[in-house]
């Protein structure tokens, strides 16, 4: 296997793409070696098998949706409160917007997994561990809510990001923002 770690990171990204593009049907190596602009045969030399680039993919998508650490703690600055909350998950739509395809990725991932058991255990310790991050910041930043809140917000956000970038009339070109804002005023506690 080659060990130019540049090129793996933009050959897994190109395989995150060609999910988005062409679904879990369409993610070989050419097509991967295609969208990323190298020599066909390239993708073959990193990846042992077409399973091997799936999970590796799912390992890769959650580095390429993560915010920067910098927009993250200037995000922070107004405080702990259930409105910086509507603010967070209204930047996680924006987010998602700009990362179309990443998210797109991950419904492919997310379908694949279930007809792939190793793939689908390494998607769910990668999703758990974001979750779990997730969790763990939400109650060192002092925002209202416990654990609970951030799973509630975790399964309503994504199932509202499926719609919205799947099926973008189904809730209406502005309903998005209000049912952000709907969700945490219902799910997260005042305070």
């Amino acid at each position: 296997m080659a060990r130019n770690p540049e090129r793996r990171t933009a050959l897994v990204d190109a395989a995150i793409d060609v999910l988005a593009q062409e679904g879990a049907r369409g993610l070989t190596f050419r097509a991967v070696d295609a969208c990323a602009g190298v020599p066909a045969g390239t993708a073959s030399n990193y990846f042992a098998s077409r399973d091997d680039l799936l999970t590796q993919a799912g390992r890769h998508i959650h580095v390429r949706m993560t915010p920067d650490p910098a927009e993250v703690a200037e995000a922070l600055r107004p405080g702990p409160s259930r409105a910086l909350v509507t603010s967070l998950m209204q930047w996680l739509v924006q987010r998602m917007e700009k990362e179309r395809n990443g998210y797109l990725a991950l419904i492919e991932l997310r379908l694949e997994a279930t007809r792939w058991p190793a793939l689908r255990a390494e998607l769910t310790v990668a999703l758990q561990t974001v979750l779990d991050a997730n969790i763990a910041f939400h109650l060192a930043s002092g925002m209202p809510g416990d654990a609970e809140t951030v799973r509630l917000l975790y399964v309503s956000m994504t199932g509202l990001l499926v719609e919205h970038l799947t099926l973008p009339g189904l809730l209406g070109e502005d309903s998005t923002a209000r049912l952000v804002e709907a969700l945490v005023e219902r799910i997260v506690p005042e305070g």
